[in-house]
C-alpha cells in the first residue's frame, strides 16, 4: 500500500521522451490497467485508439493543428509558427500516442435533458478514473505519460480523419515513452484548501 502512495506522488507529466521503442505487450498491460477503472454501472464508457502509424499520426495532427488555428483567428490570435510546430511536433514524436475516447454505450437513456446531462456527467467521471489508471499504470511500469486535451476542441476534424462511429467521442491524446526528462513536481494546494468537514451544517476547514 505504500508504494501505491509512492506512485501517487512521484508520478509526472512527461513531454520529452527517450527515442525508444516501448513493446508491445507493455502497452497492452498499461491500457488493461485502464479497464479496471470504476465506472456508473459498470459501463465502461472508455474507448482507445493507439496510433502507430507515424502517416496516420501526421495527417491527423496537421488537421488537429489547422482547426486551432482557425479558432485562434476567430479570436484574434496569430500562433507563431515556431509554437505550432513544437505542439504538432510532441503528438508526432511520441513512441506512443492514445486516443482516449468517451461513449455512452451502457449507460442510462432518459427522455428529459436534464438527467441525461447528469448521465454524460457520470460518464466523463469514469472516463476520468481510467485515464487516471492509465497514468498510474505507466508510471509503475517505469514509462512517462502525460494526459493532453487537445482533441476534445475539434472532436469533428478527429472523428473524419481516424472515421471513428459517431457514438463514440474524442476527448483526450496520452502520449507515453520512456522519459527523457525529470520535472520538478508542481506546486500543489494543501490539504486544508480543498478538503472540509460538514458538522451539524458548520463548514469547518481541515
Amino acid at each position: 500500500m505504500s508504494e501505491l502512495f509512492e506512485a501517487i506522488r512521484q508520478r509526472r507529466s512527461i513531454r520529452k521522451y527517450r527515442p525508444k521503442t516501448i513493446p508491445k505487450e507493455l502497452v497492452l498491460e498499461v491500457l488493461a490497467a485502464a479497464g479496471w477503472a470504476p465506472s456508473a454501472h459498470n459501463s465502461q464508457p472508455w474507448r482507445f485508439v493507439i496510433l502507430s502509424d507515424a502517416s496516420i499520426k501526421r495527417r491527423l495532427v496537421a488537421a488537429m493543428a489547422q482547426a486551432w488555428v482557425a479558432d485562434l483567428k476567430l479570436d484574434g490570435i496569430t500562433l507563431e509558427a515556431d509554437k505550432r510546430k513544437e505542439r504538432v511536433e510532441q503528438f508526432i514524436n511520441a513512441p506512443v500516442l492514445i486516443l482516449a475516447c468517451l461513449t455512452m454505450d451502457g449507460l442510462m437513456e432518459f427522455p428529459d435533458a436534464k438527467r441525461q446531462s447528469c448521465e454524460r456527467d457520470l460518464a466523463v467521471q469514469s472516463f476520468g478514473a481510467s485515464v487516471e489508471n492509465l497514468l498510474l499504470a505507466a508510471h509503475a511500469k517505469g514509462l512517462g505519460a502525460c494526459w493532453f486535451c487537445a482533441p476534445a476542441f475539434c472532436k469533428g476534424t478527429v472523428r473524419a480523419e481516424l472515421k471513428i462511429p459517431d457514438a463514440v467521442e474524442p476527448m483526450a491524446f496520452i502520449t507515453m515513452g520512456y522519459s527523457a526528462e525529470q520535472p520538478a513536481a508542481p506546486a500543489k494546494k494543501s490539504l486544508s484548501e480543498y478538503c472540509f468537514v460538514d458538522v451539524w451544517g458548520a463548514k469547518l476547514r481541515i
